[in-house]
């Protein structure tokens, strides 16, 4: 399910964006606070609804007449999530009335967004508040959509407006049977000079200055008979250090790229070894179900005694735990050290991101492993597990049909995840579990 369509949050600082943020993707992601100014980046998240897939970018608040410090750096990224959404919601405070800078933000909408506009009007949260909405046609908007953000309240009204703005979802174009690839890391991590190597030429630019790569760039390299669709992507950066207005502009492009690929290459400078970007870079391409493998990239130029490798990879293990399914390569991508290998890793992860398995034996593994390991009882019930299947690939998704599906313990869970690996070969690639109650043989939960 694609997420390359955006939705764009603006509004004047403290009128609940992130509040709507933190319903739309459904976790409490955004800082909320009734202090103005709190989000001063672009956040994203994900919200599905009625089988659609979108990103939500929350902005800092919007002030157009403010020039100076924060404030000149919070509107430069309002304007940048104006240029990159397909559909804006402008949101308003109801409780607060039209104020003259909300008459700013939607003069500056109206003559710089190419996007349709939601005119959204917040804190309505009961009958008796509606009549505020009415004061807000003085801003000349074709339709208002009265919400509360804090108690959900209307806010599936405004996703079923939003559907039919949305663009029509179109398969990227590309070769067939290539194995779409996103290059991932930090910025001058070394991306684009090892897909020029791969390519043995000098198609994608390369420089010593981070950020050279500006946006996400298709490339297909050829090895024998198989083909790969490289997507180079600009660096991303941490927030505290996307300075430029744009690479701010890029970072989801990168977000976009994962979308579009089937394995995600990380690089890690290993003369840095990993950092706390390079695992939230990670926890991206696993959101997002994507197989991954890991490249310590310029590995010829680290001092290197016998236990090198290991300790690095124990490293990138603790910092990257929840990608501990990566393959970790030590590579060069400026001498092409272990070049193959590195396509070898792609073919395995790619075709592991799209195994499957037959019922039968999926259900012999269960059945062994319950046997070795029982589950512990919960509510004094004991969990029994009726049969397995898997329902869909890339990433592998398999579901198990229980008594007690609320019950299973994710210790558990994984415990079964990971004899699922064990039995067919699944490593590279994130797997999913999900607990269902059996069809006809429901058990209530009791506590």
């Amino acid at each position: 399910m694609s997420s390359s369509t955006t939705i764009a949050i603006v509004g004047r600082p403290n009128v609940g964006k992130s509040t709507l943020f933190n319903r739309l993707v459904g976790r409490r992601e955004a800082i909320v606070d009734n202090q103005p100014g709190v989000t001063r980046d672009r956040i994203y998240g994900l919200c599905e609804w009625q089988g659609r897939s979108f990103a939500v970018i929350d902005t800092g608040g919007f002030d157009p007449v403010e020039t100076e410090g924060i404030w000149k750096e919070m509107k430069e990224q309002v304007v940048l999530a104006v240029e990159e959404a397909d559909v804006i919601i402008f949101l308003l405070d109801g409780a607060a009335g039209v104020t003259a800078t909300d008459e700013e933000v939607a003069a500056y909408l109206r003559s710089h967004a190419k996007a349709p506009v939601l005119w959204t009007i917040n804190k309505i949260d009961s009958a008796k508040r509606e009549e505020l909405v009415h004061q807000f046609w003085s801003l000349g908007p074709e339709a208002l959509f009265p919400i509360s953000a804090e108690h959900g309240r209307s806010v599936d009204d405004l996703l079923d407006a939003i559907l039919p703005l949305l663009p029509q979802e179109e398969e990227p174009e590309q070769e067939p049977e290539a194995i779409p690839v996103a290059v991932l890391g930090r910025p001058n991590v070394g991306k684009s000079t090892l897909i020029n190597k791969l390519l043995g030429e000098e198609r994608l630019l390369t420089h010593d200055a981070p950020g050279t790569t500006r946006d996400a760039v298709d490339t297909v390299v050829r090895k024998g008979e198989r083909a790969y669709r490289f997507i180079d992507t600009a660096g991303i950066r941490k927030k505290a250090r996307v300075a430029h207005r744009i690479e701010k502009f890029s970072i989801i492009k990168a977000l976009k790229a994962i979308d579009r690929c089937h394995v995600a290459l990380l690089l890690i400078d290993a003369l840095e070894g990993p950092r706390d970007q390079d695992a939230k870079v990670a926890g991206y391409a696993l959101e997002r179900g994507k197989a991954a493998v890991i490249l310590l990239n310029k590995w010829d130029l680290v001092e290197k005694d016998t236990h090198t490798f290991d300790k690095t990879v124990l490293d990138i293990r603790e910092k990257l735990h929840h990608v501990d399914y990566a393959e970790v390569l030590s590579v060069s991508a400026l001498t092409g050290q272990r070049l193959s290998r590195i396509i070898e890793a792609i073919d395995a992860a790619d075709a592991q991101h799209a195994r499957r398995v037959s019922t039968p034996e999926l259900n012999k593994v269960i059945e062994d492993a319950v046997r070795r390991h029982h589950p512990p009882v919960a509510a004094g019930k004991r969990i029994k597990f009726y049969y397995a299947v898997q329902y869909a690939a890339r990433p592998p998704r398999f579901a198990i049909f229980t008594n007690r599906p609320k019950d299973v313990h994710f210790s558990y869970e994984r415990y079964l995840a990971n004899k699922i690996r064990e039995a067919f070969n699944i490593e590279s690639t994130p797997i999913k579990i999900v607990f269902r109650p059996r069809k006809g043989h429901e058990e209530k939960n009791k506590s």
